[in-house]
């Protein structure tokens, strides 16, 4: 059952910070019944994530710990056009409306770096509330130079692999952005981080990791033969956050 709480608290568990990145009330349930620290709240994980729907957010607002819901229209790029600007803008005021704690969002121009100009009118609607660059950081050319941009424009945390698929693959940029972060924001390593691969990232000075802790289920054949859904979807798993967070203590 979900229980009230004031949305802004964030109080972690001893170790880092985890959030976990949930798209469904069981998900949601699960996360908190493991011990997640936050939640990124979205629809269809299966493509990285989208923006939840009304209801759902309505749902995690009772919570009780803080829950940022993803800014996506669409699955895709990170290139927006002024009216999928205009959409996400609205969301964000959803957010707000719904009583969430925060919001993820990322923006990219057609040749990877950051689209800024749109980032500025993001941050900018969301003033007062959490703000998470998500891995549209990870397509940036020029990840040093980009993460330059993001402190200038005042988002405390960004969310990234190091530009690689996995952030275990990526840890040698991980190790670089946290030396030229140097504490002006938070450094969130994630992609591909469980209970296993965490081992290989805790030579980095983490203080918040991102995880899905999820295990893929098997979905209905009729509803895959009909095209409504792979044969498996990630469900989220509170054991998998227990097993992540002893991971973590060790």
């Amino acid at each position: 059952m979900l229980t009230t709480c004031h949305p802004f608290d964030e109080v972690a568990m001893p170790g880092p910070l985890i959030e976990v990145c949930v798209d469904s009330a069981e998900g949601l349930a699960a996360a908190i019944a493991g011990g997640a620290d936050r939640i990124e709240l979205c629809a269809a994980l299966a493509v990285g994530g989208l923006t939840p729907s009304a209801g759902l957010m309505a749902l995690a607002a009772r919570a009780p710990v803080p829950v940022y819901a993803m800014i996506r229209p669409r699955d895709g790029d990170f290139v927006y056009g002024l009216a999928e600007v205009e959409v996400m803008l609205t969301d964000i005021q959803a957010v707000r409306d719904a009583g969430l704690a925060g919001v993820v969002f990322g923006a990219s121009c057609e040749d990877g770096t950051l689209d800024l100009a749109v980032l500025r009118d993001l941050v900018g609607a969301s003033v007062g509330i959490g703000q998470t660059l998500h891995r549209a950081f990870d397509l940036v050319p020029d990840q040093e130079r980009a993460l330059q941009d993001v402190i200038a424009l005042s988002i405390p945390r960004v969310l990234t692999s190091g530009g690689a698929r996995a952030a275990v693959d990526g840890r040698a940029q991980l190790a670089r952005l946290f030396d030229l972060a140097n504490g002006a924001i938070t450094i969130m390593p994630g992609s591909g981080i469980n209970a296993e691969t965490i081992h290989a990232l805790r030579h980095l000075p983490l203080a918040e990791v991102h995880a899905s802790c999820a295990n893929a289920i098997a979905v209905a054949p009729a509803a895959v033969a009909l095209g409504f859904s792979t044969p498996t979807r990630r469900q989220t798993s509170a054991a998998e956050l227990r097993a992540l967070r002893a991971a973590l203590s060790d």
